[in-house]
């Protein structure tokens, strides 16, 4: 949890652009680390691409090695080239690995935070190397154990206390998990499903290591992912920030809001080509709204299953049947029971028996539409090369309301 001088910190430099790199250069250069993280990408790039490139590698300094190839990526190819020659060498060679892989890869979370040992070193031998480098860096790094250049396993940390000085390091030496640097995302995210707070160590096409990845950071990867597809979900940009002006919000929704206005007009549409049945009969214009309401809450709640099951890799067209089938019966049921609740509601306040019949009936529909369309419209846009998520809710919406509606009303002109 953020404290509140923090968060008024992060408005201050959000909501005001002008002010906002004054702001950040007086504070002092061991917070600026949490402040600029805590930042929308937006606002971090109007910081970064203000700051000289001194500044920027002072920042980078004080930034884990992954935070800093984030924040250097923020900049044309061009600034990167200029920033990373004045970098020192051990920071160098690690931000130019970050930047060769592709930051929407869970390869971008490699961690360079190791040594290499020969298998034949002494555990005092070992310990020497562990102080040197966490003296350079801070850190208390991996130790990979090495034979004439070829990855043999880990050493745990806690032996270099537990064991002989003169013992060589191999007496302990751990197998580890070792992957190509060519290994797909999917199947890296498979390897720490089956084998949970573990780490793999990334090999090159000479089996040189480059670096490991921990579950942790996987886990995370995951996190974001979802919390990207909760943004577009939602309509919104996901380099939108909490603190960002009401300027920048306009700037980053209006486009939905636009498009979900024309499908807005397409089922007042609709509801116009009902009008004698409607104004004979009034009380449909007051339950309209829960038809509506009740099968787009339905098609979200399928939508977000079925886009999760995107992101797994567990659901595509070929086999979205058994989801299919399994969504329908679900709305089935749901729309049953839904449909008995509100025809009694009617019954007794209204006491119209074919009202509660129509709305019944059509709440029976429309969860079936709002489930068809939740599992088919996603995985569609999916295949089209479209994001599953933001393209999608407009279509789902759309069919619901516009489906609802000819649904209830139709129903209501041939019954009542």
């Amino acid at each position: 949890m953020l404290d509140e001088k923090f968060q008024d910190l992060l408005k201050q430099i959000s909501r005001y652009p002008k002010k906002r790199l004054d702001i950040f250069n007086n504070i002092k250069s061991t917070q600026q680390r949490n402040v600029i993280l805590n930042l929308s990408k937006y606002v971090q790039y109007d910081i970064v691409s203000k700051l000289s490139n001194q500044g920027i590698v002072d920042l980078l300094q004080n930034l884990d090695m992954d935070e800093a190839g984030d924040i250097l990526r923020l900049l044309p190819r061009k600034r990167q080239k200029e920033i990373i020659k004045i970098l020192n060498d051990n920071l160098k060679a690690e931000v130019s690995l970050l930047l060769s892989f592709d930051p929407e890869t869970a390869l971008d979370l490699i961690n360079v935070n190791y040594i290499q040992v020969e298998h034949d070193d002494t555990i005092s031998s070992v310990s020497g190397q562990v102080k040197t480098h966490e003296k350079r860096t801070g850190k208390l790094p991996t130790i990979l154990v090495m034979n004439n250049d070829k990855l043999i396993g880990s050493l745990p940390g806690y032996n270099l206390g537990l064991a002989h000085p003169e013992e060589e390091a191999r007496l302990y030496t751990k197998k580890i998990k070792t992957v190509s640097q060519n290994i797909s995302t999917d199947k890296l995210l498979e390897i720490f499903r089956k084998n949970p707070r573990s780490k793999v160590v990334v090999l090159n096409d000479k089996k040189h290591v480059l670096g490991f990845i921990y579950s942790d950071d996987v886990l995370k990867f995951l996190h974001e992912k979802d919390a990207l597809n909760l943004y577009d979900f939602a309509g919104v940009n996901k380099e939108e920030s909490v603190f960002d002006a009401a300027k920048t919000k306009v700037k980053f929704r209006y486009k939905w809001l636009i498009i979900n206005l024309g499908t807005a007009f397409l089922a007042s549409f609709t509801v116009s080509l009902f009008e004698e049945t409607i104004a004979k009969y009034v009380l449909l214009a007051i339950y309209m709204p829960i038809v509506a309401g009740m099968g787009g809450n339905s098609a979200t709640q399928t939508l977000a299953v079925v886009v999760r099951g995107i992101s797994l890799k567990q659901i595509n067209l070929k086999t979205m049947f058994r989801t299919l089938k399994n969504e329908l019966g679900a709305s089935f049921v749901n729309g049953l029971i839904n449909g008995i609740l509100i025809a009694s509601i009617v019954i007794i306040k209204d006491g119209d028996l074919k009202l509660a019949l129509v709305l019944a009936l059509a709440m029976i529909i429309n969860l079936g539409v709002a489930a068809f369309f939740g599992t088919t419209v996603p995985l569609i846009m999916k295949r089209l090369g479209k994001d599953p998520a933001s393209s999608a809710t407009i279509f789902i919406t759309t069919a619901t309301d516009v489906l609802g509606f000819i649904a209830f009303l139709g129903l209501a002109t041939i019954i009542l």
